[in-house]
């Protein structure tokens, strides 16, 4: 079994239980996620099987879409609702369409973001929480985020609705913590939904739950196969001859190449079925001759049986 299974995370559950839990079910190994979700958090977790483990790191590039609430007046320690107050609670001020959409305004587009000082996030080899816990001082370490599309909306005078769509690695946590800090009342992520990875949605994935206790019932649209799988750059189909060679890690030829390819970008490579060969990086292209020198960057698999005609 290689290839992507969408799994529905419920609250409770850390990612790498449900990662431990689909080893089990599954009877196989080589599992990873390509994105945590927090364990209060529910919503769609992407798991990488078999040899897809090994493009785990490529998915990271799609965008991920968000649904949840953060209640205004109270920031804590972590960020959300698990945490210990860092104040006592605050009036929250009057919120109309005008704040909502200056404060809309101000979270969109490339930010730098600080994680949350309860994170995994890791630094000198231990994790951010290992640090708060011991009760030393976190990094203050920004990352430069993308925030592509923000609505905003008033679900009661404390609580704010929100959807969120954005780069992979964007802490929801922070974003929460920082809005309660724009409106100077302090505030906390309530709850949070994740929705949409890429191309896929929460309502195409298996519940943990019949992945736990009935595999064998996995929907068809939950599990997405490597001659089917987008990924986040172009597609390229190679002959069988040119096939062979990125199978043995030798670049290759590309004539008839249709996309955008710029010097240094990544390429997903196909045989003539549509299964994917891997992962390559392009080394040159001639747009009037639509010309690709490709060279390998990730080879799923060994040459034997890969050429079609």
């Amino acid at each position: 079994m290689h290839g992507f299974l969408l799994v529905d995370k419920p609250a409770g559950p850390t990612s790498h239980d449900i990662v431990q839990a689909a080893r089990r079910a599954l009877k196989e190994r080589r599992i990873g996620h390509t994105g945590t979700l927090d364990p209060a958090a529910t919503g769609l977790l992407l798991l990488c099987i078999g040899k897809a483990t090994r493009l785990q790191h490529y998915l990271l590039a799609w965008e991920k879409t968000y649904r949840g609430e953060i209640k205004l007046g109270l920031a804590t320690t972590t960020y959300d609702g698990e945490g210990d107050p860092l104040a006592p609670e605050q009036p929250v001020p009057a919120l109309g369409e005008e704040t909502l959409a200056a404060l809309a305004a101000r979270f969109s587009g490339a930010l730098e973001q600080l994680p949350p000082p309860y994170s995994a996030k890791k630094a000198g080899g231990r994790r951010f929480y290992e640090i708060a816990r011991a009760g030393e001082e976190v990094p203050r370490a920004p990352k430069r985020v993308h925030v592509h599309e923000i609505a905003l909306e008033l679900a009661a005078p404390d609580r704010l609705r929100f959807v969120v769509t954005c780069s992979s690695g964007t802490y929801l946590r922070s974003l929460a913590h920082n809005i309660g800090e724009a409106l100077g009342c302090g505030g906390h992520l309530a709850h949070l939904r994740r929705e949409r990875i890429g191309p896929w949605r929460a309502e195409q994935a298996v519940s943990a739950e019949l992945l736990a206790n009935r595999p064998g019932d996995i929907p068809p649209a939950a599990f997405v196969s490597l001659a089917t799988v987008a990924l986040p750059f172009p597609d390229v189909v190679l002959n069988p001859t040119a096939a062979e060679h990125f199978a043995q890690g030798r670049e290759v030829l590309v004539r008839e190449a249709e996309g955008e390819f710029a010097p240094g970008g990544l390429v997903a490579v196909r045989d003539r079925s549509g299964e994917l060969l891997g992962i390559g990086v392009a080394v040159a292209y001639l747009t009037r001759a639509r010309t690709l020198n490709l060279a390998p960057r990730t080879v799923l698999a060994a040459f034997e049986g890969l050429a079609k005609t």
